[in-house]
Protein backbone atom coordinates (compact mmCIF):
# COMPACT_ATOMS: atom_id res chain seq x y z
CA UNK A 1 0.00 0.00 0.00
CA UNK A 2 1.51 3.59 -1.06
CA UNK A 3 2.00 5.60 2.01
CA UNK A 4 -0.21 8.93 3.16
CA UNK A 5 2.69 11.02 2.22
CA UNK A 6 2.93 9.61 -0.94
CA UNK A 7 -0.61 10.00 -1.41
CA UNK A 8 -0.56 13.53 -0.54
CA UNK A 9 2.21 14.50 -2.80
CA UNK A 10 0.25 12.75 -5.74
CA UNK A 11 -2.48 14.75 -4.64
CA UNK A 12 -1.13 18.20 -4.56
CA UNK A 13 0.65 17.14 -8.11
CA UNK A 14 -3.13 16.48 -9.42
CA UNK A 15 -4.14 19.75 -8.22
CA UNK A 16 -1.62 21.45 -9.93
CA UNK A 17 -1.76 19.28 -13.17
CA UNK A 18 -6.01 20.43 -13.20
CA UNK A 19 -5.01 24.45 -12.45
CA UNK A 20 -2.76 24.06 -15.05
CA UNK A 21 -5.47 22.78 -17.20
CA UNK A 22 -7.74 25.11 -16.17
CA UNK A 23 -5.12 28.11 -16.83
CA UNK A 24 -5.18 26.45 -20.33
CA UNK A 25 -8.72 26.03 -21.32
CA UNK A 26 -9.18 29.94 -20.74
CA UNK A 27 -6.21 30.88 -22.72
CA UNK A 28 -7.26 28.31 -25.80
CA UNK A 29 -10.43 29.24 -26.07
CA UNK A 30 -11.48 29.95 -29.82
CA UNK A 31 -11.18 33.41 -30.78
CA UNK A 32 -14.67 33.03 -31.60
CA UNK A 33 -16.32 32.19 -28.39
CA UNK A 34 -13.82 34.74 -26.54
CA UNK A 35 -15.14 37.34 -28.89
CA UNK A 36 -18.94 36.17 -27.73
CA UNK A 37 -17.90 36.56 -24.04
CA UNK A 38 -16.39 39.89 -24.58
CA UNK A 39 -19.50 41.63 -26.24
CA UNK A 40 -21.66 40.67 -23.33
CA UNK A 41 -19.70 42.83 -21.29
CA UNK A 42 -19.90 46.56 -21.05
CA UNK A 43 -16.57 48.42 -22.18
CA UNK A 44 -14.88 49.87 -18.94
CA UNK A 45 -15.28 46.22 -17.66
CA UNK A 46 -12.97 44.83 -20.68
CA UNK A 47 -10.44 47.48 -20.68
CA UNK A 48 -10.05 47.09 -16.62
CA UNK A 49 -10.74 43.19 -16.31
CA UNK A 50 -11.87 40.73 -18.89
CA UNK A 51 -9.29 41.81 -21.82
CA UNK A 52 -6.61 41.27 -19.11
CA UNK A 53 -7.31 37.58 -18.68
CA UNK A 54 -4.38 36.57 -20.40
CA UNK A 55 -2.31 37.50 -23.81
CA UNK A 56 -5.14 35.67 -26.23
CA UNK A 57 -7.95 37.72 -24.72
CA UNK A 58 -6.21 40.68 -24.58
CA UNK A 59 -5.26 40.77 -28.19
CA UNK A 60 -9.24 39.54 -28.95
CA UNK A 61 -10.42 43.14 -26.73
CA UNK A 62 -7.57 45.03 -28.29
CA UNK A 63 -7.54 44.05 -32.01
CA UNK A 64 -10.71 43.73 -32.86
CA UNK A 65 -12.76 46.71 -33.86
CA UNK A 66 -16.12 45.23 -34.18
CA UNK A 67 -15.92 45.22 -30.30
CA UNK A 68 -15.68 48.57 -30.40
CA UNK A 69 -18.02 49.52 -33.01
CA UNK A 70 -21.06 50.94 -30.13
CA UNK A 71 -18.98 52.48 -26.81
CA UNK A 72 -20.99 52.13 -23.67
CA UNK A 73 -18.78 54.35 -21.16
CA UNK A 74 -22.13 54.66 -18.83
CA UNK A 75 -23.11 53.54 -14.97
CA UNK A 76 -19.58 53.89 -13.83
CA UNK A 77 -20.09 57.45 -12.47
CA UNK A 78 -18.13 55.56 -8.63
CA UNK A 79 -14.84 55.68 -10.90
CA UNK A 80 -14.53 58.89 -11.89
CA UNK A 81 -12.60 60.46 -9.02
CA UNK A 82 -10.12 57.06 -8.88
CA UNK A 83 -9.75 56.42 -13.08
CA UNK A 84 -8.59 58.83 -15.85
CA UNK A 85 -12.03 57.86 -17.76
CA UNK A 86 -11.18 60.75 -20.44
CA UNK A 87 -7.70 58.36 -21.40
CA UNK A 88 -10.14 55.12 -21.18
CA UNK A 89 -12.38 56.95 -23.83
CA UNK A 90 -9.67 57.82 -26.09
CA UNK A 91 -8.44 53.92 -25.77
CA UNK A 92 -11.54 52.64 -26.41
CA UNK A 93 -12.39 54.92 -29.66
CA UNK A 94 -8.58 54.05 -30.50
CA UNK A 95 -9.36 50.34 -30.49
CA UNK A 96 -12.25 51.19 -33.01
CA UNK A 97 -9.72 51.98 -36.05
CA UNK A 98 -11.85 54.70 -37.36
CA UNK A 99 -15.26 52.23 -37.30
CA UNK A 100 -16.89 53.56 -34.39
CA UNK A 101 -20.59 54.69 -34.91
CA UNK A 102 -21.82 55.33 -31.51
CA UNK A 103 -20.06 56.81 -27.98
CA UNK A 104 -22.30 57.08 -25.20
CA UNK A 105 -20.25 58.18 -22.05
CA UNK A 106 -21.20 59.20 -18.47
CA UNK A 107 -18.45 61.28 -17.06
CA UNK A 108 -16.10 60.06 -19.82
CA UNK A 109 -15.46 62.83 -22.17
CA UNK A 110 -13.92 66.45 -22.78
CA UNK A 111 -13.14 69.12 -25.09
CA UNK A 112 -9.98 66.90 -26.32
CA UNK A 113 -11.84 63.65 -26.62
CA UNK A 114 -14.43 65.30 -28.49
CA UNK A 115 -11.88 66.14 -31.14
CA UNK A 116 -10.28 62.98 -31.38
CA UNK A 117 -13.45 61.51 -31.29
CA UNK A 118 -14.27 63.68 -34.61
CA UNK A 119 -10.78 62.55 -36.02
CA UNK A 120 -11.06 58.83 -35.27
CA UNK A 121 -14.37 58.63 -36.07
CA UNK A 122 -15.80 59.92 -39.30
CA UNK A 123 -19.05 57.58 -39.35
CA UNK A 124 -20.55 58.49 -35.80
CA UNK A 125 -24.64 58.01 -35.87
CA UNK A 126 -24.85 58.51 -31.78
CA UNK A 127 -23.06 60.64 -29.41
CA UNK A 128 -24.87 60.62 -26.07
CA UNK A 129 -22.73 62.69 -23.21
CA UNK A 130 -23.66 62.74 -19.85
CA UNK A 131 -22.55 64.72 -16.89
CA UNK A 132 -19.59 65.29 -18.66
CA UNK A 133 -18.61 69.04 -17.27
CA UNK A 134 -15.13 69.25 -18.76
CA UNK A 135 -17.19 69.59 -22.42
CA UNK A 136 -17.51 73.11 -23.45
CA UNK A 137 -19.34 75.30 -25.46
CA UNK A 138 -16.27 76.24 -27.39
CA UNK A 139 -14.91 72.88 -27.94
CA UNK A 140 -18.20 71.19 -28.91
CA UNK A 141 -19.09 73.47 -31.22
CA UNK A 142 -15.75 73.07 -32.67
CA UNK A 143 -16.26 69.30 -32.96
CA UNK A 144 -20.28 68.81 -33.34
CA UNK A 145 -18.77 69.56 -36.96
CA UNK A 146 -16.83 66.36 -37.74
CA UNK A 147 -20.22 64.34 -37.38
CA UNK A 148 -22.40 65.00 -40.60
CA UNK A 149 -23.83 61.47 -40.02
CA UNK A 150 -24.80 62.24 -36.52
CA UNK A 151 -28.95 60.68 -36.30
CA UNK A 152 -28.58 61.04 -32.38
CA UNK A 153 -27.41 63.46 -29.66
CA UNK A 154 -27.71 63.61 -25.96
CA UNK A 155 -26.66 66.18 -23.75
CA UNK A 156 -27.52 65.33 -20.36
CA UNK A 157 -26.06 67.04 -17.01
CA UNK A 158 -23.57 68.94 -19.33
CA UNK A 159 -23.80 72.29 -17.76
CA UNK A 160 -21.19 74.03 -19.49
CA UNK A 161 -22.55 73.22 -22.97
CA UNK A 162 -25.75 74.90 -24.35
CA UNK A 163 -27.12 78.41 -25.36
CA UNK A 164 -24.68 80.99 -27.18
CA UNK A 165 -26.43 79.25 -30.45
CA UNK A 166 -24.38 75.86 -29.69
CA UNK A 167 -27.73 73.82 -30.91
CA UNK A 168 -28.21 76.43 -34.17
CA UNK A 169 -24.40 74.88 -34.70
CA UNK A 170 -25.82 71.54 -33.94
CA UNK A 171 -28.47 71.80 -36.60
CA UNK A 172 -26.38 72.78 -39.37
CA UNK A 173 -23.34 70.40 -38.90
CA UNK A 174 -25.90 67.35 -38.81
CA UNK A 175 -28.71 67.57 -41.17
CA UNK A 176 -29.38 63.83 -40.39
CA UNK A 177 -30.16 64.19 -36.39
CA UNK A 178 -33.13 62.29 -35.80
CA UNK A 179 -33.20 62.12 -31.84
CA UNK A 180 -31.76 64.74 -29.82
CA UNK A 181 -32.19 64.63 -25.73
CA UNK A 182 -31.08 67.52 -23.00
CA UNK A 183 -31.99 67.21 -19.66
CA UNK A 184 -30.64 69.55 -16.94
CA UNK A 185 -29.97 69.73 -13.78
CA UNK A 186 -32.86 71.35 -12.75
CA UNK A 187 -35.46 74.10 -13.95
CA UNK A 188 -33.84 77.67 -12.88
CA UNK A 189 -36.27 80.40 -13.68
CA UNK A 190 -33.39 83.16 -14.74
CA UNK A 191 -33.95 86.65 -15.15
CA UNK A 192 -31.37 88.89 -16.31
CA UNK A 193 -30.78 91.83 -19.11
CA UNK A 194 -29.76 90.29 -22.59
CA UNK A 195 -30.83 86.99 -21.75
CA UNK A 196 -32.76 84.74 -24.23
CA UNK A 197 -35.19 82.36 -22.91
CA UNK A 198 -35.25 80.53 -26.53
CA UNK A 199 -31.56 80.54 -27.48
CA UNK A 200 -31.56 77.02 -27.03
CA UNK A 201 -34.68 76.31 -28.54
CA UNK A 202 -34.68 78.40 -31.57
CA UNK A 203 -31.27 76.19 -32.06
CA UNK A 204 -33.72 73.22 -31.97
CA UNK A 205 -35.77 75.00 -34.43
CA UNK A 206 -32.94 74.53 -37.15
CA UNK A 207 -33.08 70.32 -36.71
CA UNK A 208 -35.75 69.81 -39.35
CA UNK A 209 -35.13 65.65 -39.44
CA UNK A 210 -35.95 65.38 -35.67
CA UNK A 211 -38.40 62.36 -35.17
CA UNK A 212 -37.73 62.38 -31.12
CA UNK A 213 -37.31 65.44 -28.81
CA UNK A 214 -36.85 65.75 -24.97
CA UNK A 215 -36.07 69.11 -23.33
CA UNK A 216 -36.33 68.60 -19.56
CA UNK A 217 -36.01 72.00 -17.63
CA UNK A 218 -35.74 74.17 -19.86
CA UNK A 219 -36.39 77.53 -20.04
CA UNK A 220 -37.55 77.35 -23.64
CA UNK A 221 -40.84 79.82 -23.45
CA UNK A 222 -44.25 79.50 -25.49
CA UNK A 223 -42.61 81.35 -28.66
CA UNK A 224 -39.37 78.95 -28.71
CA UNK A 225 -41.68 75.67 -28.58
CA UNK A 226 -43.65 77.16 -31.84
CA UNK A 227 -40.79 77.56 -33.00
CA UNK A 228 -39.78 73.80 -32.84
CA UNK A 229 -43.40 72.68 -33.83
CA UNK A 230 -43.34 74.61 -37.22
CA UNK A 231 -40.02 73.95 -38.55
CA UNK A 232 -39.82 70.14 -36.88
CA UNK A 233 -42.68 68.69 -38.84
CA UNK A 234 -41.48 65.42 -38.54
CA UNK A 235 -41.90 65.45 -34.70
CA UNK A 236 -43.14 61.57 -33.21
CA UNK A 237 -42.23 62.21 -29.84
CA UNK A 238 -42.00 65.51 -27.65
CA UNK A 239 -40.82 65.29 -24.02
CA UNK A 240 -40.88 69.25 -22.46
CA UNK A 241 -41.57 68.55 -18.51
CA UNK A 242 -40.44 70.60 -15.93
CA UNK A 243 -40.14 73.18 -18.94
CA UNK A 244 -42.01 75.77 -16.61
CA UNK A 245 -41.90 78.65 -18.74
CA UNK A 246 -44.09 77.08 -21.62
CA UNK A 247 -48.28 77.83 -21.20
CA UNK A 248 -49.95 75.45 -23.10
CA UNK A 249 -52.64 77.50 -24.59
CA UNK A 250 -55.21 76.17 -27.48
CA UNK A 251 -52.64 77.12 -29.94
CA UNK A 252 -49.92 75.17 -28.64
CA UNK A 253 -52.34 72.18 -27.85
CA UNK A 254 -53.36 72.41 -31.68
CA UNK A 255 -49.65 71.98 -33.10
CA UNK A 256 -49.30 69.01 -30.72
CA UNK A 257 -52.48 67.40 -31.97
CA UNK A 258 -50.55 65.78 -34.63
CA UNK A 259 -47.73 64.04 -32.07
CA UNK A 260 -47.87 61.00 -31.10
CA UNK A 261 -46.42 61.19 -27.47
CA UNK A 262 -46.14 64.92 -25.54
CA UNK A 263 -45.17 64.98 -22.39
CA UNK A 264 -46.13 68.48 -20.81
CA UNK A 265 -44.59 70.75 -18.11
CA UNK A 266 -46.48 69.37 -15.52
CA UNK A 267 -46.72 65.73 -16.34
CA UNK A 268 -45.18 63.13 -14.27
CA UNK A 269 -41.78 62.42 -13.87
CA UNK A 270 -42.06 59.09 -13.58
CA UNK A 271 -39.45 57.10 -15.68
CA UNK A 272 -37.04 60.21 -15.87
CA UNK A 273 -33.68 58.82 -15.51
CA UNK A 274 -31.95 61.15 -13.91
CA UNK A 275 -33.15 62.61 -9.91
CA UNK A 276 -35.56 64.77 -10.28
CA UNK A 277 -35.00 68.33 -8.49
CA UNK A 278 -37.08 71.25 -7.31
CA UNK A 279 -37.02 74.16 -9.56
CA UNK A 280 -35.76 77.40 -8.87
CA UNK A 281 -37.74 80.30 -9.45
CA UNK A 282 -36.31 84.22 -9.72
CA UNK A 283 -38.69 85.55 -7.11
CA UNK A 284 -36.76 83.44 -4.16
CA UNK A 285 -33.28 83.87 -5.65
CA UNK A 286 -32.23 87.01 -3.46
CA UNK A 287 -33.75 85.48 -0.58
CA UNK A 288 -31.40 82.06 -1.45
CA UNK A 289 -28.37 84.12 -2.24
CA UNK A 290 -26.81 84.51 0.88
CA UNK A 291 -27.44 80.78 1.98
CA UNK A 292 -25.03 79.23 -0.74
CA UNK A 293 -22.81 81.66 -2.58
CA UNK A 294 -21.46 78.31 -4.87
CA UNK A 295 -21.08 79.02 -8.29
CA UNK A 296 -21.73 75.58 -10.28
CA UNK A 297 -19.26 76.63 -13.01
CA UNK A 298 -16.35 76.96 -10.00
CA UNK A 299 -17.15 73.67 -9.26
CA UNK A 300 -14.36 70.94 -9.59
CA UNK A 301 -15.46 67.35 -10.78
CA UNK A 302 -12.50 65.61 -11.18
CA UNK A 303 -8.23 65.67 -11.02
CA UNK A 304 -5.50 65.74 -12.94
CA UNK A 305 -4.07 61.51 -13.64
CA UNK A 306 -0.77 60.52 -14.23
CA UNK A 307 -0.39 58.16 -16.51
CA UNK A 308 3.47 58.02 -16.07
CA UNK A 309 2.76 57.68 -12.21
CA UNK A 310 5.36 54.85 -10.59
CA UNK A 311 2.80 54.68 -7.92
CA UNK A 312 1.41 51.86 -7.84
CA UNK A 313 4.47 49.52 -8.93
CA UNK A 314 5.03 47.35 -5.57
CA UNK A 315 1.24 46.55 -5.43
CA UNK A 316 0.59 42.89 -5.42
CA UNK A 317 -1.82 41.60 -7.94
CA UNK A 318 -5.50 41.93 -6.07
CA UNK A 319 -7.55 39.84 -8.50
CA UNK A 320 -6.90 36.73 -10.80
CA UNK A 321 -7.34 38.83 -13.62
CA UNK A 322 -3.96 40.44 -13.03
CA UNK A 323 -1.91 36.61 -12.60
CA UNK A 324 0.55 36.38 -14.84
CA UNK A 325 0.55 39.88 -16.41
CA UNK A 326 3.52 42.38 -16.03
CA UNK A 327 4.00 45.79 -17.34
CA UNK A 328 7.40 44.92 -19.20
CA UNK A 329 5.11 42.54 -21.40
CA UNK A 330 2.58 45.27 -22.27
CA UNK A 331 2.54 48.58 -24.34
CA UNK A 332 1.51 51.83 -23.37
CA UNK A 333 -1.88 51.48 -23.55
CA UNK A 334 -2.15 48.12 -21.40
CA UNK A 335 -0.07 49.05 -18.92
CA UNK A 336 -2.31 52.36 -18.38
CA UNK A 337 -5.20 49.99 -17.74
CA UNK A 338 -3.12 47.47 -15.69
CA UNK A 339 -1.93 50.70 -13.38
CA UNK A 340 -5.64 51.93 -13.47
CA UNK A 341 -7.01 48.23 -12.41
CA UNK A 342 -4.34 47.76 -9.28
CA UNK A 343 -5.23 51.78 -8.15
CA UNK A 344 -8.94 50.89 -8.06
CA UNK A 345 -8.55 47.55 -6.00
CA UNK A 346 -5.90 49.03 -3.66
Amino acid sequence: MPSSSGRRRRGRRGTRRRQRCSTRTWAELPMVAISAILHKLDHIEILMGAGQVCRSWRRAARDEPELWRRIDMRFHADLFYQLNLHGMAQAAVRRSKGQCEAFWGEYAGDDDFLLYLGDQAPSLKSLRLISCYDVSNEGFTVAIEKFPLLEELELSLCSNVGEGGVFGVVGKACPQLKRFRQSKHSFFDFEASGYNKDDEALGVATMHELRSLQLFGNNLTNEGLTAILDNCQHLESLDIRHCFNVNMDDTLRAKCARINTVRLPHDSTAGYEFQVQEPTWSRYRNDSQGEDDTDADDMEYGFDYDLDSEDYDDYCDPSRYLNGVYEDDLDEEDRMVLRAMRALMK
